[in-house]
């Protein structure tokens, strides 16, 4: 075996292993709810807004759902600051997943991409900062899948980060709000939290279910 087929072989395996050990992290680890990780968070202190942004950054790496991560920074900083936190933290960890995939296998990915994919990433191709914008606000696949895509069909990074901060806000203020409804215990807010939620949530979905229709009467 050669020395380059051999380096090859132990970089897979080494990407392998880094794979397995994220995985086994969040699964074992990470296994907490919002109002755990909200006291956690809250026990650094002044530094606490500073782990909260640090978490997010390296979220996409972790595998830890985003949505559960959102609602504890409500519960932990209130919905203006919460949603100021997580707006920083996700777009650092949505140009972390972009550096990342423009790094690591951007060819050997790049060939396995098929159906609707494949057509986003032609779409992003020609208007990336459009796309990358749509497909935030819009659901239509996996947020760090969209990172990785953007990176992959040569989006310039200026314009992904650009679109993706303003695409998360939504969004972001929606899961923001809706936890800090729940720390003041006032129900007209928390009323008010969880229709602004159904409707941010509704709206996406909706308008992801016309794309997916308008996807398949193009086919």
């Amino acid at each position: 075996m050669s020395k380059s087929r051999a380096s090859q072989i132990a970089k897979w395996l080494l990407i392998a292993v880094a794979v397995g050990l994220v995985i086994w992290l969040s699964r074992s680890v990470f296994q907490v709810d919002a109002n755990d990780l909200r006291k956690w968070i809250l026990s650094f202190g002044l530094w606490s807004p500073v782990i909260y942004i640090l978490i997010y950054t390296v979220r996409p790496l972790i595998f830890f759902p985003a949505s559960i991560l959102s609602i504890a920074g409500g519960l932990a900083f209130g919905a203006w600051l919460g949603t100021l936190y997580t707006i920083i933290g996700a777009t650092l960890g949505a140009m972390l997943s972009f550096y990342v995939a423009k790094t690591l296998g951007n060819k050997l990915v790049r060939k396995t991409w098929t159906g609707n994919v494949r057509k986003i990433q032609s779409q992003m191709e020609q208007n990336g900062f459009f796309y990358v914008l749509l497909f935030r606000f819009i659901p239509v696949i996996n947020f760090d899948l969209i990172s990785y895509v953007a990176a992959f069909a040569k989006v310039r990074f200026t314009s992904f980060a650009l679109a993706t901060f303003i695409g998360i806000i939504p969004g972001t203020f929606a899961y923001n709000f809706l936890g800090s409804s729940f720390v003041s215990g006032n129900p007209k807010i928390i009323i008010l939290a969880v229709v602004v939620f159904v409707i941010m949530t509704v709206v996406p979905i909706t308008l992801r279910n016309r794309w997916n229709k308008k996807q398949l009467l193009d086919k």
